[in-house]
């Protein structure tokens, strides 16, 4: 069987890696000249772990990695943890999203890497698929999987009318930085502040820190990047008991500092073709104020490459992946949608928290 991956961010090259492992060729085709990752900082759940470790790659990944826990403070500082669940339920790996990336782009391998590849389309017969790219070429495959993004080519395709749609109001601000002198930042702390701002710092494996500052529903931005970061930073912190946060901000260069307009994909009717499949944001690009997306992408990755060997056929294959995925993804936005809409830093803590404890016990 051979398999044409689309896009090399983490869930295609993870899609790559669990497919060659289980016996099927595959080659990713990615559109930029380089292998390269948008964003700092990424938090690995347990799940996506387990399936760094089947994989063969759980000790090479938690060598890259800082364990850390997502509790989260109010802006004056108080700590809020929700009663009944375990420690277990707050764990997270942090790593940072282009060491990752370099990880997986080597374990799957040089030659089975196509850069300045986009692909602009596809042809399906009973056969196979044909991938189109944007020099003219062609290549035949027995199925194609989408994980080219929130934009993905393959899903406007596949599901026409299926356009990422702007989380309205919603932003993220981030980056990773040396601490500026006199700043010690020992402890990750995550705060959820006034005019539904969430951000804070976690350190890394390296001694530098992973800063953030989300907010929903937020007013027309102005000003730089930076100058937008620092702006909501004050939200979370009313009492002045967290300098860190805006020190932070002040040390990292403008031309360091990410900023995204939150994009979404709306709910799709079909994930697959008989020979076409959409993994990772492609299929479901989610808000990250649940911070899941990579991890839950990463389970899709697993997901498909054992029903691909499993199936009777790739048909049959895509059309289980379908099956458990879609309704699956039907309850991860509804769990979603329930941290969005909350109303205090109390109820986001406990809300955030239900959605990680199933995720890791369902």
């Amino acid at each position: 069987m051979r398999a044409i991956v689309a896009g090399a961010g983490i869930v295609g090259l993870t899609t790559a890696i669990a497919l060659r492992k289980a016996g099927i060729e595959t080659v990713v085709h990615e559109q930029a000249p380089e292998i390269r990752a948008a964003g700092a900082g990424l938090g690995l759940w347990a799940n996506a772990v387990a399936v760094f470790d089947e994989l063969g790659l759980g000790e090479r990944l938690r060598a890259i990695g800082r364990p850390a826990e997502m509790y989260f403070r109010g802006p004056g500082g108080e700590l809020i943890d929700p009663p009944g669940f375990s420690v277990d339920d707050h764990r997270y790996l942090l790593v940072h999203r282009v060491r990752l990336n370099d990880l997986l782009a080597e374990t799957v391998g040089p030659d089975n890497i196509r850069l300045n590849s986009r692909i602009t389309g596809y042809d399906e017969t009973g056969d196979g698929v044909t991938a189109r790219f944007g020099d003219g070429s062609t290549a035949e495959a027995d199925v194609l999987i989408g994980a080219d993004g929130a934009y993905s080519v393959v899903r406007s395709q596949l599901v026409p009318g299926s356009d990422a749609v702007e989380h309205a109001g919603h932003h993220a601000w981030r980056s990773v930085v040396t601490p500026p002198e006199g700043v010690a930042v020992d402890q990750g702390v995550i705060v959820v502040g006034d005019r539904r701002t969430r951000g804070g710092y976690v350190p890394t494996v390296d001694g530098t820190v992973y800063w953030l500052v989300n907010q929903l529903a937020a007013d027309p931005l102005r000003g730089t990047a930076k100058e937008q970061a620092a702006e909501r930073a004050v939200h979370l912190d009313t009492t002045g008991w967290n300098p860190a946060l805006p020190a932070l901000i002040e040390s990292t260069p403008d031309d360091k500092v990410l900023y995204n307009q939150i994009m979404l994909v709306p709910p799709l009717s079909t994930w697959v073709s008989d020979r076409v499949a959409l993994v990772g944001d492609a299929a479901h690009a989610l808000s990250p104020h649940i911070t899941a997306g990579a991890s839950l992408g990463v389970e899709d990755s697993m997901l498909l490459a054992r029903l691909l060997v499993a199936a009777d056929s790739v048909p049959a294959a895509l059309a289980g992946y379908e099956r458990d995925r879609i309704p699956h993804y039907r309850l991860v936005n509804e769990l979603s949608k329930k941290v969005e809409e909350s109303a205090t830093p109390e109820e986001f803590a406990a809300t955030y928290v239900a959605f990680s404890h199933w995720m890791l016990n369902r």
